[in-house]
């Protein structure tokens, strides 16, 4: 979708240079971690106005609902149907978006301000770390 959010980094799961920087959490250009999905489940749920990452049977609460069934002019509400023919979010990533985390790879180089840019992982690079950070844990 080409967004960006500032999101907090909950921790670094994969490294494929060196697994001592995973151990010791260093967070490096290349690096996989995993991050906060609500400022993206938000984002999603004001664009699209459809819910993303709630269980299958639980009612939304009040504020939810006013969010996503919001009153509308017609030109508005036409605007949002549009969006919604092509608003599918991959398996994999709705998965993750449930448990509140998403995987995400740091595609700066991190240094003393903080900060750190990167994108969510998704489609068969999601499979291929997703692979390898279970088999990491297996043994």
């Amino acid at each position: 979708e080409a967004v960006t959010r500032p999101t907090r980094i909950l921790d670094v799961v994969y490294n494929p240079a060196n697994n001592e920087m995973v151990r010791t959490k260093t967070l490096v250009k290349g690096a996989i971690v995993v991050i906060e999905s609500a400022p993206f489940r938000q984002w999603y749920e004001a664009h699209y106005a459809l819910p993303l990452g709630r269980k299958k049977n639980v009612a939304l609460t009040e504020e939810e609902e006013a969010v996503i069934n919001k009153k509308r002019s017609p030109k508005t509400q036409a605007k949002y149907d549009a969006r919604q023919k092509t608003a599918e979010v991959e398996a994999a990533v709705a998965d993750q978006f449930n448990h509140g985390k998403l995987l995400a790879c740091i595609s700066s180089r991190p240094g003393q301000c903080g900060k750190a840019s990167g994108y969510v992982l998704e489609g068969k690079e999601l499979e291929f770390y997703l692979k390898k950070i279970k088999t990491k844990k297996s043994k």
